[in-house]
This record gives C-alpha cells, sequence and structure tokens, in this order.
C-alpha cells in the first residue's frame, strides 16, 4: 500500500508513504486515499488527519511519470479520479486536517485544499506549479484556492506557479496555523479543539458555510435556517442547553 491509514486515539491518521518519492500521487496511491476515505467514513473516528511520511514532504505533487504519453480520454480519466476520490475526502462526515511538513506542491497541496483544515510547519512550501509544465491544476486547485485566497491571489499563484512560504500561507489564509515542534502531535491537539463537540451538528455548520460559498446571501440564509432547525431537533442541541442551564460540561455523543 503507497498509504498508511491507522488510529490515533479517536482519530483517523492517513500517512501518505512514499518518501523516496517525496510521497506523489500516483494513480495508485489516489486510488488508495479513496477506499482510505471510505473507510474513514464507514467508521467512528472524530476525525481525520493526512500527513507525509519523512520530514521532506508533505506531497509533491502528481507522479509526472505517469502522466506523459496517455490519450486525451486516459488524461480526463485521471483528473476525473483525482477530483471525486478529494471529493470524497471534501465531503467526508467528520473534519478534516492536513498537517504539511516541507513540499505541497501540486496535486499534494489540491490534496491539502480539500481538507477541512491546514496546518503547516514552518518550512512547509506550497504551490501550484502545473503552468510551469504546460499545464493547469486538475484535481481540484482552480475550484478550491479561490474560496481560500480569493480570486486576485488564486489566479497570481496558478498562472504564475511560484512557491508559498509558510508564513505567506497564513497570511493569505492559505493554513489556519502554524506548527512548531512536533508536528503530529500539535495536530492532534488542533483538531481535539473541536472534536469533542457533536458531529451532526459540526456536519450540518460545514454544510451551511459550504452552501454559503454557492448561493447569494438570501438563499443562504434560507439554508442556514433550515440546518439551525434541523440541529435544533438533536439529541446533542437538548444535551448542550440542558448543560448550559445546569453549569455543567455537555456529554456530546455519535448520534
Amino acid at each position: 500500500m503507497a498509504i498508511e491509514l491507522k488510529r490515533v486515539d479517536e482519530f483517523a491518521l492517513i500517512t501518505l508513504s512514499r518518501p523516496d518519492a517525496l510521497n506523489a500521487l500516483s494513480f495508485e496511491l489516489i486510488r488508495d486515499l479513496g477506499r482510505a476515505f471510505d473507510a474513514v467514513a464507514a467508521g467512528d473516528a472524530r476525525a481525520l488527519l493526512i500527513t507525509g511520511a519523512g520530514s521532506k514532504a508533505f506531497c509533491a505533487g502528481a507522479d509526472i511519470k505517469e502522466l506523459t504519453g496517455r490519450s486525451l480520454a486516459a488524461q480526463k480519466s485521471g483528473a476525473e479520479l483525482g477530483q471525486a476520490v478529494f471529493a470524497k475526502l471534501d465531503r467526508l462526515p467528520v473534519p478534516s486536517v492536513a498537517v504539511i511538513s516541507g513540499y505541497a506542491f501540486g496535486g499534494g497541496l489540491e490534496l491539502a485544499l480539500a481538507c477541512t483544515f491546514r496546518l503547516a510547519t514552518r518550512n512547509a512550501k506550497m504551490g501550484l506549479p502545473e503552468i510551469k509544465l504546460g499545464l493547469i491544476p486538475g484535481y481540484g486547485g482552480t475550484q478550491r484556492l479561490p474560496r481560500l485566497a480569493g480570486e486576485a491571489r488564486a489566479l497570481e499563484l496558478i498562472l504564475t506557479g511560484r512557491t508559498v512560504g509558510a508564513e505567506e500561507a497564513l497570511r493569505i489564509g492559505l493554513v489556519n496555523r502554524l506548527l512548531d515542534g512536533d508536528a503530529l502531535e500539535q495536530g492532534v491537539a488542533f483538531a481535539r479543539e473541536f472534536s469533542g463537540y457533536s458531529l451532526p451538528v459540526l456536519a450540518l455548520a460545514r454544510e451551511a458555510v459550504r452552501r454559503a460559498l454557492d448561493n447569494p446571501v438570501h438563499e443562504g440564509l434560507k439554508i442556514e435556517a433550515d440546518l439551525s432547525t434541523l440541529a435544533f431537533q438533536t439529541r446533542d442541541a437538548a444535551e448542550g442547553m440542558a448543560a448550559f442551564i445546569e453549569k455543567r460540561k455537555a456529554r456530546f455523543g455519535d448520534h
């Protein structure tokens, strides 16, 4: 297997495991990721963390050797495979956290963009360099990057293919936090900031924010009202309000 899936306390951890190739995304690895995302979705983990083996790279991008000499149909099916697998990550029922050390280029950055959150060590380098190969991002980068960093900045990064360091990535909203020390340990600590809350209600909140990006405000407010009403129907909402009134810590379940 080109990846490793294991449990770290209440979390699932996926490690891209091709360190000799800087964890590049072969088609085999992408298919392995799809199966791993299915397993996480079917399990009881309260969040997913994704990292890369070794200290040099989270994921250096697509395996370029696999992309040459292919038919148009094969090229399109390859892009659709990557998009479909990353969509599984985007739509997981639990939040996901990319823990980025070293390089996150091309498809590697697109993988991180499909996560709910991105954390980066100070040696992280990120970018979408496809333009330098006469290509454009094909695994969702042209769609997700503008939603994070805005259209103008996304166009700059995609059209120049330039590399962004960790400090700039934080400044432009590409990552949520910078990490010092043990990156995985800090990734787990970050996940614990939200993983104790109601999983169904976390999913409703994520869906409300996601829909805000695809609808005008007046439609988004209707969606928010509907999803807020659904949240009130959960047992976790009853528990949370009761705990507040009784001045105790809420005990949320997995229902």
